[in-house]
This record gives structure tokens, sequence and C-alpha cells, in this order.
């Protein structure tokens, strides 16, 4: 039985980006349903209608004045150049058991898959991209291109974080100010920076990150800040009333208690931290999106497209 739920999780990791092709696919689908319908091409010209090809794109009304079928034809959008930042922080491994588990994420497996779909979503609209993976510095930055070996080589970088996570041998904290901070000047400019992030950082660091945010817009970045997080239990505690053991992943420090005698002051603190972050970006300019590892991918989809929208 171990061998076998050890192949399952094999094949999950070995299928991130047929995972990511197929979220894509379903999404399009929804789109061409919805106002978003042709959302990354510009009408170009026509041509006429060859038999036996798709009626998709033919011109009713052209047809209705000339008695003849044409199609429309399109030309891509190729101008956005994207920069995708992943905190890997030992917090974003939480909770370590779920992860890998694609059905059950916890917020690493949630924000590589994420990650993975906004790269197939970038390569079919041909937009050049680039994966940054951030801790306390840089730790892999790929080039921002949008051929497919690019492409390729992003979900070999992004497959390296579906594993389980190993404890550092010297505490670790979420420092990733220093890294945003170097991507600004290196980007190229106005480039869309989308980062994904669980935010669990001191107020000190905080205050450091928003700094990296203003130096960003400075250099007239466009930023989407993904607050990955787990909403049932970093969120709302929902926790079993009995006695748990809390580890902090980053420094190691430990709590025993019953989640009940603290929860009530918890979520109350966890919501105003999470307001507060939120007027922050929202201060700075910054598309911020709450986003929870239970609810798939769409809530990462959407905001995008509006932005690469608005950037037009």
């Amino acid at each position: 039985m171990e061998t076998h739920l050890e192949q399952n999780r094999i094949e999950r990791y070995v299928n991130l980006e047929l995972l990511a092709h197929q979220v894509v696919e379903g999404y399009i689908v929804g789109l061409h349903k919805s106002p978003f319908h042709g959302f990354s091409v510009e009408f170009s010209e026509h041509r006429l209608y060859n038999n036996g090809e798709s009626t998709k794109h033919i011109d009713w009304k052209l047809y209705g004045r000339t008695d003849k079928m044409f199609v429309k034809t399109f030309e891509e959008e190729t101008n956005l150049r994207c920069q995708i930042v992943l905190d890997t922080s030992p917090s974003m491994w939480f909770p370590t058991e779920r992860h890998g588990y694609i059905d059950n994420p916890n917020k690493m497996t949630f924000a590589v898959h994420a990650a993975a779909v906004l790269v197939e979503m970038l390569h079919r609209q041909r937009d050049a991209f680039g994966l940054a993976l951030v801790s306390d510095k840089i730790e892999v930055q790929t080039p921002v291109q949008s051929r497919t070996v690019n492409k390729t080589h992003v979900y070999r970088q992004l497959e390296q974080l579906l594993r389980p996570f190993v404890p550092a041998g010297t505490p670790q904290s979420t420092r990733i100010s220093e890294p945003l901070h170097l991507l600004a000047e290196k980007l190229h400019r106005r480039s869309l920076v989308v980062v994904f992030t669980d935010v669990l950082m001191d107020n000190s660091e905080q205050e450091r990150l928003f700094d990296a945010v203003r130096h960003l817009k400075h250099c007239k970045h466009e930023i989407i800040l993904f607050h990955v997080l787990d909403n049932r239990f970093e969120v709302n505690f929902d926790y079993d009333s009995r006695p748990h053991l809390f580890i902090d992943m980053e420094n190691g420090r430990s709590i025993k208690t019953n989640p009940s005698e603290l929860s009530e002051k918890y979520t109350e603190i966890m919501q105003k931290s999470i307001k507060a972050i939120k007027q922050r970006a929202i201060q700075h300019n910054v598309d911020y999106v709450a986003v929870d590892v239970g609810k798939g991918f769409d809530q990462v989809l959407q905001p995008y497209l509006f932005k690469r929208m608005k950037m037009r």
C-alpha cells in the first residue's frame, strides 16, 4: 500500500504540465461563454472561408451583405512580460502532510500548480514569462522569454518544489524583500510581477516588503500579490478540540495547547493582519488577491486576466 501511495505521488509530480494544460483548457472553454471571449486577440482582417474548416469565426453579418462566407482572422498580443515570484520560505510547506496532493494541497503545492497554470496561459498568449524562486535571496531565476524551451525549464524548476519538506539546520524566516529589490532593478521596464507568498512575517519584515513594492512600482512594474493561505487552519483555526502540538516551521519554536482556548483571539488577530496587508497593498496600487488553497485556480486566473486587459 505504501509503495502504491508513493507511486501516486510521483505521478502527480510528473504530470504538473499536463494538469496545467487541462486547467487552462477548461478555463478557456468557460471564457468563450463570458465577456472575456477573445480576450487574448485583436481582430485583424477577413479571408474567404475554406470548405471543411470550422465555422466558428465566420462573419455572418458580412455573409448577409455579400452572400459569401468570410472568416475573421486575429493577431495575438505579444507585448506582455511577466515575472512570477514564488516565496519558498518554510511556512509555505504548511501543512506538510498534504504536500504534493493537488486534490487537497498545502500552500506550496497550490502555489506551484498556480504558477504552472499561469505559465501555460502566458505561453498560449505568446507572452514572455520567467520564474524567480526566492527566500532571503533569489534561489533561482529563469530568463523572461516566450519560447517553449523556457516553459519546459520553468516547469522543471517548479517540480523541484514538489518534494517533502525538510527542516533547515538553522532557523529561517520569510524575508523576500531583498530579492524583490533586486528584481525591481533587473527586470525589463513595465513588467507584470506576480508574487505568491503567505506573508507570514513580522511587522518589520512586512514594512520592508512594502518598501520593495514601492521600489517595483517606481521602476514602472505592475504587481499582483497573491496572498496564499490555508483558510481552514490558518485563518479560521478549525482544529479539533483536543491538545495539539504547534511548531513554528521557520524558527522551530513549539507550543502544546488546546485550540479552543485561543481560537477566538487567534482568529481576531489573523483577520486584522490580513485586513492590514490588503490595505497596505491598495495604498501602493497593488492588486491584492487573497487565495485559499482549497478553492481552485479560477481565483488566480481571473485576476490575472483582468490585470492583463488593463495593461493593454
